[in-house]
């Protein structure tokens, strides 16, 4: 391929195929935009506004099943890398970076103040000085419970009907049918 017939691709591009982008480019600074008009309006509903809240979560993510409920204050980068599937619960405060896909099965619970990574930067110095970041996705399976505070970071896949422990730092996959506990989280059991 000569250097002309060679296709530019978009930082959002970059940015989803987990290859070093720009964060300050301005297609994703009017997607974070959009993204925080939705999340001020969610997080400013009431309890009894079922049908306004799930709109705006429609509005906000790139997929999200029936019966979800989202106890605002919620908050994420862009919302539409967000795929939640049926019978969501989290708790109060939840932060979603969804620099990369971050994709949440059915009847999934999560805990209050819970923090869901993707973003990641560069170890070599120069190179974050530069601007320059990453992200990696996360995957949620069905049936999971991560309890408060816990954190996922990028690139992690939590199996089917795992338990995560309330302040866990999650920095490597869960197998399915495991509880993990622990900075870093690490298995206590499989679940019986």
């Amino acid at each position: 391929m000569t250097r002309n017939s060679a296709v530019s691709r978009s930082e959002r591009e970059k940015m989803l195929a987990g290859e070093l982008y720009r964060a300050s480019d301005p297609e994703l600074a009017q997607m974070e935009l959009r993204a925080q008009t939705l999340m001020s309006r969610y997080n400013a509903t009431l309890r009894a506004e079922v049908e306004l809240r799930a709109a705006l979560l429609r509005d906000l993510f790139g997929a999200i099943g029936e019966g979800a409920n989202i106890r605002p204050p919620f908050y994420c980068d862009y919302g539409v890398h967000i795929h939640a599937g049926r019978n969501l619960f989290m708790n109060f405060d939840c932060v979603l970076l969804d620099c990369a896909e971050i994709t949440i099965g059915d009847d999934v619970q999560i805990g209050p103040a819970v923090q869901i990574y993707t973003a990641t930067h560069p170890l070599d110095p120069a190179v974050r000085r530069s601007g320059l970041e990453a992200a990696k996705p996360v995957h949620i399976g069905d049936n999971v419970w991560i309890g408060g505070a816990a954190v996922i970071l990028p690139g992690v896949t939590i199996g089917d009907n795992a338990v995560i422990g309330a302040g866990s730092v999650v920095t490597r996959d869960v197998p399915a049918d495991t509880v993990v506990v622990g900075n870093p989280a690490r298995a206590v059991k499989a679940r019986e």
